[in-house]
């Protein structure tokens, strides 16, 4: 399935966007239902890495405007990170 993805910029920046956004907004309920887990943000920085992996994946199967879009929806959500931190502040 994952072969048949084009080797597109805004196919990678789709998914760039939406795999973390889906892991973020699981984490997101976790961490508003268990207490302990309130201050953990660093769960959040995982969900975004998991770019990293995809990243990795499809420069290795030679789908590098994939990658390259990938790359750019990790940029937009560590800047949203970062801005969620200062917004803590």
């Amino acid at each position: 399935m994952i072969n048949r993805i084009r080797n597109s910029v805004w196919a990678g920046f789709g998914i760039g966007l939406v795999v973390p956004g889906l892991l973020i907004s699981i984490v997101w309920f976790v961490m508003h239902r268990v207490a302990m887990l309130a201050k953990a943000d660093l769960l959040l920085i995982g969900c975004i890495a998991v770019n990293a992996l995809l990243l990795k994946y499809f420069f290795k199967i030679n789908k590098e405007n994939t990658g390259r879009g990938i790359l750019s929806a990790t940029f937009i959500w560590g800047f949203l990170f970062f801005f969620y931190k200062i917004s803590q502040s």
